[in-house]
């Protein structure tokens, strides 16, 4: 998966240093919370076509996650608790120490917003400086308001008109147009990620958003060059990110995921919600075939106790359970598209994974729903992965590796760029202190 050149610059600098590197990855869900450590070789030929094969898996832990509702923080000391059982866990068995980790957020009402804006080249040579004045431009057309600039993502370049899949530093031209994709949240659900994590005594090396990680852990490079829609259906909301030409270009979050679906069979079959999960884990699926008639569940009645406490429930009934659910998540998906945030954005192929993408028949189901071309995506290329982490619910925390190791792709904000946005975002009262304090 290759990276935008250092020309662009990253939020946070790829590892050039030759051996290997330590980094590490947490991803803070609504039901589970994982950490994983590995070892990256930078210097390896087969990083050069992607990043993955360069990653070793050192360590792994996972934990039923606290504290968490929909991808967001509701209880600051539950998710601390959650934080340090994975990471503890992780680095015993990496049998190391580490100080900092790549973390995803999925609340916080994520969105992305494509803006443009050109500049005049003074000298006929494009400098770091136009482009830089540019990005300002088109940041300023962005409508952030109060929210976090979480990515900063280049779309295109022109250069006279002419469309360059780089950046054009150093050539020649008289007019440098760029197109970037501005992600953004809302600042007190981040902040209180950030401040679970430092309570387990961690530094952030950097967020991203979930659909984003878990994209450089499934999708291969044709895949981003062509276009696709990325569906990571987790817990508690399902992450819809779009690419083009290689490029991020949309996303959205619905909030609605496995967990919903458990619930749906707890209440239907007056169950437990440990017995819900596993039969949807288990038996369930949204496809029917000619025997789930004839096949019996034995699904234990909520509150009751013996065997005699037992009802028999046709498998027809479980899927019958599951289908409406997942239909009403594919029509969210597809309002998307029409007539919602990724409105005017075709695409011809479709990606999914998650934890709740694993239903047997979902992926003929969104094939024949949304009208595109469907795989299952999970993990691949990461050497020393554990088997129990292989799976399509691991595709977040693995792609947040492969961000740790090169996070370049990120456009660092101007200065220019920054302190127009930090005074737009600025009380008035803030900015008399501030002026009174710069007056003195």
């Amino acid at each position: 998966m290759k990276s935008i050149p250092s020309l662009v610059r990253g939020q946070g600098r790829r590892i050039t240093a030759f051996g290997p590197q330590m980094v590490a990855a947490l991803d803070i869900g609504s039901t589970k919370t994982v950490c994983l450590i590995g070892e990256w070789s930078p210097d390896k030929k087969s990083v050069e076509l992607d990043t993955r094969n360069g990653i070793k898996v050192l360590g792994y832990g996972q934990t039923i996650s606290r504290g968490m509702k929909s991808g967001a923080v509701v209880d600051i000391a539950e998710a601390e608790r959650a934080i340090r059982i994975a990471v503890d866990a992780a680095e015993r068995m990496a049998r190391t120490t580490i100080k900092a980790v790549q973390v995803n957020i999925t609340g916080g009402r994520p969105a992305t917003e494509i803006v443009s804006a050109s500049v005049k080249i003074d000298g006929g040579i494009v400098q770091q400086a136009q482009v830089d004045e540019a990005i300002s431009l088109a940041v300023s057309h962005s409508t952030v308001g109060k929210r976090h600039v979480l990515h900063l993502l280049p779309v295109a370049f022109l250069l006279d008109g002419v469309a360059t899949p780089l950046v054009p530093c150093g050539m020649h031209g008289e007019e440098l147009g760029v197109t970037v994709a501005v992600v953004t949240v809302d600042r007190a659900p981040l902040e209180n990620l950030r401040l679970a994590v430092e309570r387990s005594h961690l530094l952030t090396s950097g967020f991203s958003l979930t659909p984003f990680a878990a994209a450089r852990s499934v999708l291969v490079a044709d895949e981003l060059e062509l276009g696709t829609v990325l569906l990571d259906i987790g817990g508690e909301t399902t992450n819809v990110a779009l690419f083009q030409s290689g490029k991020l270009v949309g996303t959205a979050v619905i909030p609605l995921g496995g967990q919903h679906i458990t619930n749906d069979i707890a209440h239907g079959l007056s169950t437990t919600i440990v017995h819900a999960e596993r039969l949807k884990t288990l038996f369930g699926s949204v496809l029917a075939n000619g025997h789930d008639d004839r096949e019996l569940l034995s699904v234990p009645l909520l509150g009751e106790r013996g065997f005699d406490t037992i009802q028999k429930v046709p498998k027809q009934v479980l899927m019958s359970i599951i289908l409406p659910r997942m239909d009403e998540i594919l029509d969210h998906v597809m309002a998307l598209f029409s007539g919602g945030a990724l409105s005017g954005l075709g695409v011809q192929r479709a990606v999914i994974t998650g934890g709740a993408s694993q239903l047997p028949g979902l992926r003929e189901l969104v094939t024949d729903r949304l009208g595109l071309s469907t795989r299952a995506g999970a993990p691949t290329g990461f050497a020393g992965l554990p088997d129990m982490a292989r799976g399509a619910g691991f595709a977040a925390v693995s792609g947040l590796l492969v961000t740790a190791c090169e996070p370049s792709s990120t456009m660092e904000m101007p200065q220019e760029a920054r302190v127009a946005l930090d005074r737009s975002q600025m009380s008035y009262a803030k900015r008399v202190g501030k002026w009174l304090a710069e007056a003195l």
